[in-house]
């Protein structure tokens, strides 16, 4: 086989240093990777923790943010909300059971840690209350009397009390078919220690559900709690798949390699580097999110795919006559700097989400690089050490070679794809394919695409119990919250409270806006009480003694107003939380403050957790092409700095554009949206997918290099390289595949984007590239002087 760098001795410089130190203590390094990997492992096993918090979720640097951080609305935040509602199936929750059951979760609920017990909300607690004029003047009190008994007598004065109090659609279902246990879960306790979400998931479940959901009562919970709780769960699904991706490329690499013993090189170097990977997550005091649960399948993905390409240049040396170190050091030799570059691509890659504002992906970002890094270590080290201790064995150099005649064929009918012809047919269907892919890929939305929540499927438990919510009650977990900032107090100003009504009107016909509640609402209900509760009075007076008179008996805990009625929320509880659903009330919102602005007052986005998930789509928005930018200059810089040809760079980058505009084409068509969880993916792809363009093109340019055709450098590369990269797309995929069957839907939506990836920046490097190659390098008489 002709190939320069193969037959070359000792890289000069820095390389031949590394060879000879690498393959000089084989032994010991052996025995330091082993060593490491039973701390790192022992490490992992004992203290790897899922580690989240609402607050890892949260853009911090964005508008609505420091709104919803500002410490005048921090009793307003309102976003990291559970909602506990307890179903009677038959219909009627007017029954001494169902009271029961209510007041124990209630009373569960407030004492539950990681509750901030001073914002639980149910019929039986008291800042539920309610209001009537009486001929003796205003009576208000508790919605559950004191003294309450489960009499008949009794239930239809609490039903009564219900209507007062204004909250049917709120605590309690429109057809009084069941009833809900509001609460607020904490950022830290009373020790300042962070509040874990997932234990207060947990908690949940078994002291509310699992003693309360019995025959004629159902309990439905959602919350930030337990979405995040829910997730953790199926993290043992998670693990299932890392077997099964596991068991599945052992096999398939089996297959390829034609040799246990090979075989297990490859995914012994990306087991031990996954291992390394999470004992570092410990020393360094990190846990792993439940979003982050994929990165370890991405780095055993990468460390395979480099692997096999070294496994099968080592195939190429034993077809050669050399015994098993000369093999090594000669793929060291061959595959060091092509090694390099593209294991950089991959770390810049994860780098640049970096650029994302947000914790958890930053944290995301970390962990991945630190993957990077060991994969580096392993793959350029550990493995051929491995390598030069695998005895071929007397057959093997038979079995590859009858297995590079059998594919001979085929790469001499690909070869045909180099003629001018076909490669311009084939540029011609890319940029048609492009042209689709740009087009369509506009419709890929910022955020979620279901009306549920995206990580999960649509019939999990948490989802039927979203459904369950929203179509008995008014309200949901899906709160956009307005903060009105006055200068002087709201409640004293009819002007202001007139303009907080009027705004709450507009809201509430906003497409998408389920209900709306307010101050002012609540102050002209009880205005009309103190007036025989004529709704000719339900209006905002403007003598400010009525003004006082109509909010004196709305306390700081209803979450309407703070003590010196200065912030103000408005609630605006949405229908659901897709991307448009948000869009359209944040638009809505911005337009009227634009086209209505209150002298004294400021309209504030946004508290709520629509507030955070606005923040967070707008966030992504405005980082997506930066960061796609950031990978594509990256790798394009690298890809010049090691082929020293602007050519070359186009040639490997081309495809990886391709590649990169029909993913989105793929996401709109599948209906995933772009978001925090997606976005990183998208770049991370295109970091891994660039490895088969730079592996194929460092082969192919050496060929070029010794004056050989377009053509023939093809098939000679393709006899090379191209079946260890035509493997690995389709193995990798494979691997990938399998997860579009995880109950985690966030794992099968990005199981789908990456199977695209893989399998199609495969083909568009072994087929695209070479097509590019052949109208852009010139004739082989001056190929040698130019590659």
């Amino acid at each position: 086989m002709p190939d320069a760098a193969g037959e070359a001795g000792a890289l000069p410089g820095f390389g031949g240093i590394l060879e000879r130190l690498i393959f000089g203590r084989r032994s010991l390094i052996v025995a330091l990777f082993a060593l490491g990997t039973v701390i790192l492992g022992t490490a992992a096993l004992r203290g790897l923790r899922i580690d989240t918090s609402f607050t890892k979720t949260l853009p911090v640097h964005h508008e609505y943010m420091r709104t919803y951080l500002d410490p005048k609305v921090v009793e307003f935040q309102g976003a990291n909300r559970v909602l506990v509602a307890l179903i009677a199936r038959d219909g009627n929750m007017f029954t001494p059971e169902f009271f029961a059951a209510l007041r124990k979760a209630t009373d569960e609920i407030i004492v539950m840690d990681g509750i901030d017990r001073t914002r639980v909300q149910s019929i039986f607690t008291p800042n539920v209350r309610y209001l009537e004029v009486v001929e003796d003047g205003i009576e208000a009190g508790n919605v559950m009397p004191e003294d309450f008994t489960p009499t008949p007598q009794n239930m239809a004065r609490v039903r009564d009390n219900i209507r007062k109090a204004g909250i049917i659609g709120r605590l309690v279902a429109n057809d009084f078919s069941g009833a809900l246990v509001s609460a607020i879960v904490l950022d830290q306790d009373a020790q300042g220690r962070p509040v874990d979400p997932i234990a207060v998931g947990h908690a949940l479940e078994r002291r509310v559900r699992q003693p309360l959901e019995h025959p004629p009562i159902d309990v439905r919970m959602i919350g930030f709690a337990k979405v995040v709780s829910d997730i953790a769960d199926g993290a043992a699904s998670v693990v299932m798949f890392a077997g099964v991706t596991l068991v599945l490329t052992l096999l398939a690499v089996r297959i390829y390699c034609q040799s246990w013993r090979i075989a297990c090189v490859p995914v012994l170097c990306s087991v031990v580097a996954v291992i390394w990977q999470l004992g570092s997550l410990v020393v360094l005091r990190y846990g792993i999110d439940p979003v982050g649960l994929l990165v370890p399948f991405l780095i055993f993905a990468i460390g395979v795919s480099h692997g096999v390409q070294k496994i099968s240049a080592a195939a190429d040396a034993a077809l050669a006559g050399l015994d098993s170190e000369a093999a090594a050091r000669r793929v060291f030799r061959q595959l060091l700097m092509p090694a390099i570059i593209a294991l950089l691509a991959d770390l810049v890659g994860f780098v640049t989400i970096l650029l994302i504002p947000v914790q958890v992906i930053r944290e995301m970002a970390i962990t991945a690089s630190i993957g990077v890094a060991i994969v580096i270590l392993t793959d350029l080290v550990l493995l051929p050490v491995l390598v030069s201790y695998v005895h071929f064995g007397p057959g093997y150099g038979g079995r590859v070679e009858r297995r590079q005649r059998q594919l001979t064929a085929l790469w001499r009918r690909m070869s045909a794809l180099t003629a001018r012809g076909p490669a311009l047919a084939i540029i011609v269907i890319a940029a048609l394919l492009a042209a689709a892919g740009w087009w369509k890929g506009r419709e890929t939305p910022i955020g979620d695409t279901q009306a549920g929540v995206p990580e999960l499927r649509a019939s999990s438990r948490y989802n039927r119990d979203n459904d369950v919510i929203t179509s008995r009650f008014s309200i949901g977990v899906d709160v956009l919250t307005a903060i009105i900032e006055t200068r002087q107090p709201l409640c004293v100003s009819h002007d202001l409270m007139a303009g907080v009504d009027r705004f709450a009107w507009h809201m509430r016909n906003v497409p998408g806006v389920q209900d709306v509640i307010t101050l002012p609402f609540i102050a002209k209900v009880a205005i009309a009480g103190w007036n025989e509760g004529s709704l000719k009075w339900r209006s905002i007076p403007r003598e400010e003694t009525q003004l006082t008179q109509s909010t004196r008996y709305i306390e700081t805990s209803t979450g309407l107003l703070n003590e010196n009625c200065d912030v103000v929320p408005v609630m605006m509880f949405l229908t659901d939380h897709r991307a448009a659903t948000i869009a359209r009330a944040v638009a809505a919102v911005k337009q009227w403050r634009a086209q209505n602005p209150l002298p004294g007052a400021e309209v504030r986005l946004a508290a709520g957790n629509v507030g955070v998930m606005a923040a967070t789509n707008e966030t992504v928005k405005s980082r997506e092409l930066l960061i796609l930018a950031g990978v594509f200059g990256a790798v394009i810089v690298m890809c010049l700095l090691t082929f020293r040809s602007v050519v070359g760079t186009v040639l490997v980058v081309a495809p990886l554009a391709l590649v990169s505009v029909l993913v989105y084409a793929v996401m709109a068509v599948v209906g995933i949206g772009l978001k925090v969880s997606t976005l990183p993916m998208v770049a991370l792809g295109a970091g891994i997918g660039v490895d088969y363009g730079i592996y194929f093109f460092s082969r192919m340019q050496e060929f070029l290099r010794q004056g050989l055709t377009v053509r023939e450098s093809y098939v000679h590369t393709l006899r090379v390289t191209g079946a260890s990269i035509i493997f690995t797309g389709i193995t990798l995929a494979i691997g990938v595949a399998t997860w579009v069957f995880s109950p985690l839907k966030f794992q099968a939506d990005i199981g789908i984007m990456l199977t695209f990836m893989f399998l199609v920046n495969m083909l568009a490097a072994i087929i695209l590239l070479p097509a590019l190659a052949a109208w852009l390098i010139r004739p082989a008489s001056t190929a040698a002087a130019t590659y």
